[in-house]
């Protein structure tokens, strides 16, 4: 890795420039995933996230050192979406979600940023979480045992997920510096070339990608199963921005929640996803492997972030990218799969208890285990042409038993949350 401090402060032109590439290149294997999981173009994933960056930048008054990227909570809903309704149709949902935010946004600036806490609090936030997680771990393991790509044979699928999640593991447990930011990253090259080496990796794809082209844009059709399907499903990621704020305003030691505010970037980040969708995208939020970036470089201004969007934008144009991200074998992704849903499982767990969430009170444990089963079980509720299932039923289920049941006074509030004014 470059030393940036060598170029000076990051007033400097050229250390906001190669800070940039620093970002983009943190962020890069996360970035992708949701793209190569989901079926969607990585180049045009690099574009979105860059124009994204700049729309955020611009409701905000470039004030929030952050880079925008789709959050894993909307994989399986991807997924399932594209097959059922196709790839124009989901991307109107995802558009409908981005306005989601924007209407969240427009009720934080109205009726203060505790009517968040109170629609959903951990109690609500958490069990979704887990299913989001937990509902995705059968394609994890499918990608990592051979099921999903039959081309290869169970033995080399196993082994080249061992490698990628062995790798993965080893990073970010005992590599320092930025090295550590990028496990994921890490453990996908570490499988690759040890799939290269065994002699399973197709070229093809990277030598049909032209050198240079436009990314293979897609645009949105409004079909209104899929729009309901996918509005609830951005209930988890626009939580979870919160405390994206909240960690990035402890690292900075700004209080981004009262300046910009969270009215302004739940704004940024719809427009961003609306935006995103509009292209063929996936959808836009914070990133929190950008802030343990910024943690580490001491990279607070916001510029170089605006670089890091120009980056991105400049590497969608670059068709071979896409072509090497194409070879990659599913088994190498499954190892990273196995590591990172369940991840976001624990997220979910953690979310109830650092909050304290009593499960020995009746009205919680009824709401974590109705959640849980639905989403594990993937129930669903047919309407006549429209089925509501997956994390859409959960987070409906979780909001409205919250609301209905009776609770004490200040139960499950986010109250270190709240931003006093």
């Amino acid at each position: 890795m470059i030393d940036t401090n060598s170029l000076g402060d990051d007033t400097s032109l050229g250390r906001q420039v190669l800070m940039g590439g620093q970002m983009l290149f943190v962020a890069f294997g996360a970035l992708v995933l949701v793209p190569i999981l989901t079926g969607l173009d990585p180049n045009v994933a690099f574009f979105t996230a860059g124009v994204g960056t700049l729309i955020f930048q611009l409701v905000t008054r470039r004030t929030v050192p952050i880079f925008l990227a789709s959050s894993f909570a909307f994989i399986a809903p991807i997924t399932f979406s594209v097959g059922q309704w196709g790839l124009p149709a989901t991307m109107g949902g995802l558009m409908a979600a981005g306005f989601f935010y924007v209407l969240l946004s427009l009720i934080v600036r109205v009726r203060g940023s505790g009517f968040l806490y109170r629609l959903f609090p951990p109690v609500v936030v958490g069990p979704v979480i887990m299913v989001i997680g937990l509902g995705l771990a059968p394609t994890a393991i499918s990608m990592a045992n051979g099921t999903a790509n039959p081309a290869i044979n169970e033995t080399t699928s196993v082994i080249l997920a061992g490698v990628s999640l062995l790798s993965t593991l080893l990073v970010s447990t005992v590599a320092g510096g930025l090295l550590r930011l990028i496990p994921i990253l890490c453990g996908v090259a570490a499988g690759y070339c040890t799939a290269v080496f065994m002699g399973v990796v197709d070229f093809t794809p990277m030598h049909e990608a032209a050198w240079v082209g436009l990314p293979n844009f897609s645009f949105p059709e409004y079909n209104i199963n899929a729009i309901l399907f996918l509005i609830p499903v951005a209930i988890a990621p626009a939580i979870e921005h919160i405390g994206d704020m909240l960690a990035i305003s402890s690292v900075t030691g700004k209080k981004y929640l009262e300046k910009p505010g969270l009215q302004n970037t739940l704004l940024g980040d719809g427009l961003a996803t609306s935006a995103a969708a509009l292209f063929g995208g996936p959808p836009n939020t914070t990133y929190s492997e950008v802030t343990g970036a910024v943690m580490l470089t001491k990279a607070f201004n916001p510029k170089i972030m605006t670089w890091a969007a120009v980056f991105a934008i400049a590497v969608a144009f670059i068709g071979k990218v896409g072509g090497l991200l194409a070879t990659i074998p599913t088994a190498v992704m499954g190892g990273i799969m196995i590591l990172l849903f369940g991840s976001i499982a624990v997220v979910g767990l953690n979310t109830l208890i650092k909050a304290q969430v009593d499960l020995g009170k009746p009205r919680n444990l009824v709401i974590v285990s109705i959640v849980l089963v639905f989403g594990i079980g993937n129930m669903a509720l047919s309407f006549g042409d429209f089925t509501l299932q997956g994390i859409s039923l959960c987070a409906i289920t979780a909001v409205l038993l919250n609301l209905l049941l009776p609770h004490a006074e200040k139960e499950d509030r986010f109250q270190s949350m709240e931003v006093k004014s």
